[in-house]
């Protein structure tokens, strides 16, 4: 029997049949030998064949077929090994906002370097456009320019509003789609709105931290009423990029990767070598400094800060 990964808890998934039934399932002991350097063998996302146990209730996961992509991000407390997000999409959403919790410029780019590196189109949904004040937006277009400058399209929208949800609606429909950001960023208010009936569990914002709290705690997968999936994953609140090579990464910055071919030395590392054509436009300012901040900061360490 088919089926379709659509929640995933850990130990259970839930995988969704060709029959439209959902069935609890476990993976059959022999994922657990294969060669996956991750925490989880299977993601939501991914499609499988299952076998029923006798009870005819609870199902065995047989069989992992070849993904189209999948998106990763490394374990904070497990420096090498990942966890695989989610698995099959047609597209990447983060969540972004610029306070209650604010989401830093390096944050956002290493989630964008993650959705290059696994070949997954990422777009920046602005939220909580309700709270903006004259001053926050003129910060909002300012982020946005950097963005769309890059190539990535960028929206703004008020989740609990509901102001601009129509654009949202035409980018998932018919599309798989992973949602992410930090915890509080209004990911779930979003869902509400997109999935009237599911009613998600919202949360507060903590004080002493400005940082959301976990409302989601595992990576799950909602049938759209209007075409498409749309898959809703735990709040970040790091984002350790991994397995990237360095003398990759500047490819995974569109503007560099544009750049990148008028560099003097063809393995240009782009930190100080002469005739390098990426230091160029950040000198005549054709480069955005916080995007190249963010290339040296992950080339020089990877480290896993928001």
């Amino acid at each position: 029997m088919k089926g379709l990964v659509i929640k995933s808890t850990g130990s259970w998934y839930g995988v969704l049949t060709d029959e439209d039934k959902t069935i609890n399932c476990r993976i059959k002991g022999k994922f657990r030998t294969l060669d996956i350097k991750t925490t989880n063998p299977i993601a939501v996302g991914d499609h499988v064949d299952i076998e029923l146990e006798p009870d005819q209730e609870t199902g065995l996961i047989t069989f992992l077929h070849p993904r189209k992509n999948y998106i990763i991000r490394k374990s904070i407390n497990l420096s090498k090994q990942a966890q695989i997000i989610a698995a099959n999409l047609d597209q990447a959403f983060l969540i972004v906002t610029l306070a209650s919790p604010r989401t830093s410029l390096g944050f956002i780019d290493r989630f964008l370097v993650t959705a290059e590196a696994y070949d997954i189109p990422a777009k920046l949904i602005f939220n909580k456009l309700d709270l903006f004040s004259d001053e926050g937006l003129e910060i909002l277009e300012e982020y946005q320019s950097i963005y769309e400058k890059a190539g990535y399209p960028c929206y703004s929208v008020s989740a609990i509003q509901e102001t601009n949800l129509d654009q949202i609606r035409d980018l998932l429909k018919d599309k798989v789609t992973l949602v992410s950001g930090h915890s509080g960023v209004g990911k779930s208010t979003l869902i509400n709105a997109l999935l009237p009936g599911k009613e998600l569990k919202t949360g507060e914002i903590s004080d002493w931290s400005d940082k959301g709290k976990h409302t989601t705690t595992f990576a799950e997968m909602f049938q759209l009423p209007f075409g498409g999936y749309l898959i809703d994953t735990p709040g970040i609140r790091e984002l350790g990029v991994f397995d990237i090579e360095k003398q990759e990464l500047g490819r995974l910055f569109p503007e560099i990767r544009k750049l990148m071919s008028n560099c003097r030395f063809h393995n240009c590392r782009h930190i100080n070598e002469p005739g390098c054509a990426v230091l160029n436009a950040l000198e005549n300012e054709e480069l955005e400094p916080s995007r190249y901040d963010s290339y040296l900061s992950i080339y020089n360490d990877n480290n896993t800060r928001g």
